[in-house]
């Protein structure tokens, strides 16, 4: 039982680390389209 525990544990973890770099993709690339905005409305 305490191995299942631990697989479920790293698992999480893993997917925690995962999502917070897609995050941080998004961002960027929302970033990058909101300057393209702008330079095309100047």
């Amino acid at each position: 039982m305490k191995n299942w525990k631990k697989i479920i544990s790293l698992s999480l973890v893993a997917l925690m680390l995962a999502a917070c770099n897609t995050v941080q993709g998004v961002g960027r690339d929302i970033e990058q389209v909101g300057d393209a905005i702008e330079d095309a409305a100047s």
